[in-house]
């Protein structure tokens, strides 16, 4: 009888969690990670994201960046429901739940190639970050000296990494490298837990500027190494659920609203000021090609 109620009790509560509408039919649901929605909570400090006009300082992140230029091009479009926030580890629930029109669309941008594969369910937008404006910073613990001393790329045949094929742009520009070995791990904070750990040596993540290029969740630190890139080639889009009631017109907000930040230089601004996109005087671009 205990475990019945147990199991009823826990049903429940799981109903509960993927409710996308419930009581408040005008709003939205969007889920998201944990650390990027608190970043991102602190980096607003209580202004709304249509008030964000620099994108310089503290908590400031590609995710974040991409959450509040989406929420500003879908204004200026004239899309204009409210969004509510449901935190959790969701990296792959989340194209689960766009292709059967949960979720509506996907603050996080994803890679072209990875988008193209999701099109008969998706609508994809103009590109956010453009081919060859994407730059990565590589990630490793502070303890991990090996890493920190990587100044060419012969410098990576004693060195591990981790990602995951689902990420194709991520997994192709690492197979690249002359690295020891490429290991996979599909969800993203597995990789930050291996690499914190030193069971690998590094990952790669967007730089973070705002916070010495050092990233903290909790008891994981990682820093990257300085003045060195890696670049990856491909673009980033925002994925937009065909099957969701509000998805046609989402998708034509987002495009017109992107369009016009585009127009006025708002989007590129936004990801240099925020040190995604760097300044390549101070850093080298360690795979840049011939």
């Amino acid at each position: 009888m205990c475990l019945r109620v147990n199991l009823i009790g826990w049903l429940f509560l799981l109903l509960s969690t993927f409710q996308v509408y419930g009581n408040d039919n005008k709003s939205v649901v969007i889920f998201i990670r944990d650390d990027v929605y608190d970043d991102y909570s602190r980096f607003l400090n209580g202004r709304k994201p249509l008030e964000v006009k620099d994108f310089s300082g503290a908590y400031i992140r590609r995710d974040v960046v991409d959450m509040i230029i989406a929420q500003q091009a879908l204004s200026l479009g004239g899309f204009t429901k409210p969004f509510r926030y449901h935190k959790g580890n969701v990296n792959y629930r989340n194209t689960k739940l766009l292709e059967d029109g949960q979720l509506l669309l996907s603050f996080d941008s994803v890679w072209s190639v990875d988008a193209k594969q999701l099109v008969e369910s998706v609508y994809i937008s103009d590109p956010v970050i453009r081919d060859g404006e994407y730059f990565a910073g590589i990630f490793t613990s502070p303890n991990n000296k090996k890493v920190q001393q990587v100044k060419q790329l012969a410098d990576f045949k004693q060195l591990t990494a981790v990602s995951t094929p689902r990420w194709q742009t991520d997994w192709q520009t690492l197979s690249a490298l002359p690295l020891k070995e490429l290991l996979r791990e599909d969800e993203w904070l597995g990789q930050v837990r291996t690499v914190s750990m030193q069971w690998v040596d590094f990952m790669m993540m967007p730089l973070m500027p705002s916070l010495n290029n050092r990233y903290t969740l909790e008891n994981i630190e990682l820093v990257a190494v300085p003045n060195l890139v890696l670049q990856l080639n491909d673009s980033r889009h925002f994925i937009i659920s065909k099957s969701h009631p509000d998805g046609k017109a989402a998708f034509d907000a987002i495009q017109k609203g992107l369009a016009q930040l585009r127009k006025t230089g708002a989007i590129e601004k936004a990801y240099r000021e925020a040190g995604f996109i760097p300044d390549l005087n101070n850093y080298t671009v360690i795979n840049k090609a011939p």
